[in-house]
């Protein structure tokens, strides 16, 4: 069976992040410059590679001091470790929309195994003839596991930061003709 590429339409995806902040709420930060492939075996997303990557400087939390302290090397060390990225390692299907994504992340040089959720929101042919697919992805990591260990302690003796990160992603990609499918189409 023919390998199918999925290119990433980043116009309508989106990669975000929370963490708690003094331990009563969540601040939400989010990557603007990111990129992924999927490949699959003809159609079947049983058989997904997935690559993903971020680019550090350009995460946003809606402060522009807050964004500089995070990519300086208290937190994703933007300078040293320009992206993050992850390259899966199975897509585990769990039924007909939810599956269990294996993977590695790489985040300031450290790699780890991650298993993050995925729904799979369904297939459709656009009014231009591309056929589409779209995703949710939610997991959560811990910031010390990628050396990410930046903590201080309020007056009252609580903690500024939460260490477990959620990630939610919603993510649409877009099939790739191969040249000689397009001119047989």
């Amino acid at each position: 069976m023919a390998t199918t590429t999925w290119a990433l339409d980043t116009t309508h995806s989106e990669i975000q992040f929370k963490v708690k902040h003094l331990m009563i709420s969540k601040v939400t930060g989010q990557f603007h410059k990111f990129s992924a492939t999927v490949e699959t075996e003809g159609d079947d997303f049983q058989t997904a590679k997935v690559n993903f990557s971020a680019e550090i400087d350009s995460i946003s939390t809606n402060n522009e001091q807050r964004d500089g302290h995070l990519k300086n090397a208290d937190f994703f060390d933007a300078e040293n470790h320009p992206q993050l990225s992850f390259t899966s390692t199975n897509l585990e299907k769990i039924d007909e929309e939810n599956y269990k994504l294996h993977g590695k992340l790489t985040m300031r040089g450290v790699t780890k195994d991650e298993t993050l959720d995925v729904e799979f929101g369904g297939m459709v042919q656009d009014p231009w003839g591309n056929t589409r697919v779209g995703f949710t992805i939610n997991g959560k990591i811990n910031r010390k596991d990628y050396g990410v260990s930046f903590g201080m302690v309020s007056e009252t003796g609580g903690l500024l930061l939460g260490d477990d990160v959620s990630i939610h992603a919603q993510a649409e990609f877009v099939k790739v003709v191969a040249p000689q499918e397009a001119a047989t189409a």
